[in-house]
């Protein structure tokens, strides 16, 4: 099992970085996890634009999901003719929303006729995302749900005794330590730093962790491996990755786009 890093930039692309996406690969099977805002075309230095598998997506704020609907056109409109579908596992909702995102136009829309999901679903075939465990190619995957404003599924990617655990976007849950339980690589979320002094705006409640709770954690959860993303172009890096290490006693690193992590 192969982990790249297609981007990492937390809540809109940075400068360096196209907003969430991960790339992992097992016995020539390629899937997505999450294709964000700017990824679409980052994900192209890495493998064909027609060679993904399948996509699943943590949950529907447009830095995890909104290239779907570029996506979908680049399937519909190649020059020799449309693509077939491409599985799509998303939450609740899924088709719908980026349908509408795809469409954009209210007054098409009222129209008795219309298509509420602008013919995305002829592009992809969505499966609605529970808690549990699904097969997707070569891949065991269980879905967790986090702590977060709207429905998000965190992921642990097993294969051949392999782990990988992915904490989508969560606050400070449970759910995630338990979902990470000694995983070889845990790719977590670190939007926010501890606040600088007392005075400080104090940080949103069950939104997004810390650096410093990715690495508590991660060190809970016994992982071999912590990886830092969803990175908010503003904050410190340096300072993000020296908050984690002071929680967690592992091995600990920052994601980048291109980053690769072999799990073998």
């Amino acid at each position: 099992m192969r982990l790249t890093i297609v981007g990492c930039s937390g809540s809109f692309p940075g400068p360096d970085s196209p907003a969430s996406c991960y790339l992992v690969e097992a016995e020539g099977f390629r899937v997505l996890i999450d294709l964000g805002s700017g990824a679409l075309g980052a994900v192209q230095r890495y493998i064909g634009l027609y060679e993904i598998d399948a996509v699943c997506v943590s949950h529907l704020h447009a830095d995890h999901c909104l290239d779907l609907c570029d996506y979908s056109v680049a399937r519909r409109f190649h020059p020799g003719g449309p693509k077939p579908p491409v599985p799509v596992y998303a939450p609740s909702g899924a088709a719908l929303r980026l349908g509408r995102a795809l469409g954009a136009d209210p007054a098409a829309d009222a129209l008795p006729d219309a298509d509420p999901y602008h013919g995305i679903t002829e592009m992809f075939g969505f499966t609605t995302i529970t808690q549990g465990v699904m097969e997707i190619g070569p891949l065991r995957v269980t879905a967790a749900r986090m702590n977060h404003p709207v429905e998000t599924f965190g992921f642990r990617l097993e294969h051949r005794g392999r782990s990988l655990a992915y904490s989508a976007d969560t606050g400070p849950t449970d759910a995630l330590a338990e979902l990470a339980a000694g995983a070889d690589v845990l790719l977590c979320e670190a939007s926010f730093l501890e606040p600088a002094d007392d005075g400080a705006e104090p940080l949103p409640d069950d939104l997004h962790l810390t650096a410093r709770q990715a690495g508590t954690c991660a060190e809970r959860a016994g992982v071999g491996q912590l990886v830092l993303t969803h990175l908010v172009p503003w904050n410190d890096q340096a300072r993000t990755l020296d908050e984690a290490g002071q929680a967690f006693s592992g091995a600990l690193s920052l994601a980048a786009p291109g980053l690769g992590f072999v799990l073998d």
